[in-house]
């Protein structure tokens, strides 16, 4: 069997999601959290290994609270994103604040990562459908070409709102199934009407199709792109301009250089699975209630994990 792993990005500080840390927060019927969820669906899809990628500071809080429990049932390790982290001849300025965005998230897996692998944010929940065509995907022997071949999960903007405020999405250009281009979007939000929009210039709403096709940052990666990635991360540093402590280096934003330059094809899957994650407080309830009905349609069992013994009853 080839082995593939789960990189779980896990290290975002959450400063919309207000006190506490979003990724950590219990939303199933017995206090499992989103990522119990999307590494029961990933293991199922045939994943055979998990990569954390966290704060140092927030090690053993992390581990307490699931990373323990998931080496019972999985090979797994962790990385530390650290704004420090930097190739050689850079350093961090001491007013930056965050570490370097998703970008520098995944890099900082590079010396534990041998083998292909998927990238899911920690607080987002994406369905069934989506790891199943991302790891058979990743298995697949490709012809070469001259370019790298990756793959990233289409859902469909209307299926990726939040009723409690703006997202941000990135919204695809796909032509026979691949990817032509990404344009982060911020600010989407839901309409009255039930539609999606985003606030234009001059104030107005401009009106955004449901069945776009978008990125939430479920990519199917391979070692090779690692080494693209940092010299992407090279290229960020050298060009931020002086005094700049807040911008970011986004995994998009890279793939999206990379397919300009004709040097990657990133195939689309799409899925109909609808998303759904924490990006505000306000959203957990609307959260716990759909993992109460997934369980309650026999999706997920009534409880991942029995608390009291600390394991997986049921993977």
């Amino acid at each position: 069997m080839k082995k593939t792993a789960l990189v779980i990005m896990a290290a975002g500080v959450g400063s919309r999601f207000g006190k506490g840390v979003k990724q950590l927060t219990p939303v199933g019927p017995r206090g499992e959290m989103i990522m119990d969820y999307s590494i029961r669906d990933a293991l199922e899809a045939g994943f055979n290994k998990i990569v954390f990628i966290i704060r140092k500071d927030l090690e053993e809080e992390f581990k307490n609270l699931i990373g323990y429990r998931i080496e019972k049932i999985a090979e797994t390790a962790y990385a530390f994103q650290e704004k420090s982290d930097l190739p050689e001849g850079f350093t961090c300025p001491p007013e930056r604040e965050k570490p370097w965005g998703t970008g520098q998230a995944v890099l900082s897996a590079r010396e534990i990562l041998s083998e292909p692998f998927a990238v899911i944010n920690a607080d987002d929940y994406y369905g069934k459908e989506a790891y199943k065509k991302i790891h058979d995907y990743l298995i697949e022997d490709r012809a070469e070409d001259g370019r790298m071949h990756i793959c990233m999960a289409g859902f469909r903007l209307g299926n990726t709102l939040s009723d409690n405020g703006g997202v941000t999405r990135g919204i695809c250009e796909v032509e026979n199934g691949a990817l032509c281009g990404i344009r982060e979007t911020r600010g989407i939000f839901k309409t009255k009407d039930g539609g999606a929009a985003v606030t234009g210039e001059d104030g107005q709403e401009i009106s955004l199709p449901l069945d776009n096709l978008v990125s939430m940052n479920m990519w199917g990666l391979t070692p090779a792109f690692m080494d693209s990635l940092e010299e992407g991360f090279v290229d960020f540093l050298r060009n931020l301009p002086e005094g700049e402590i807040k911008k970011e280096y986004l995994l998009p934003e890279r793939i999206d250089r990379l397919l300009k330059e004709g040097k990657v094809k990133v195939d689309v899957l799409e899925t109909k699975d609808s998303w759904f994650g924490v990006t505000y407080q306000e959203d957990r309830e609307a959260v716990t209630e759909a993992f109460k009905a997934l369980t309650a349609a026999g999706v997920y069992p009534d409880g991942l994990y029995t608390r009291e013994h600390n394991k997986v009853n049921t993977f």
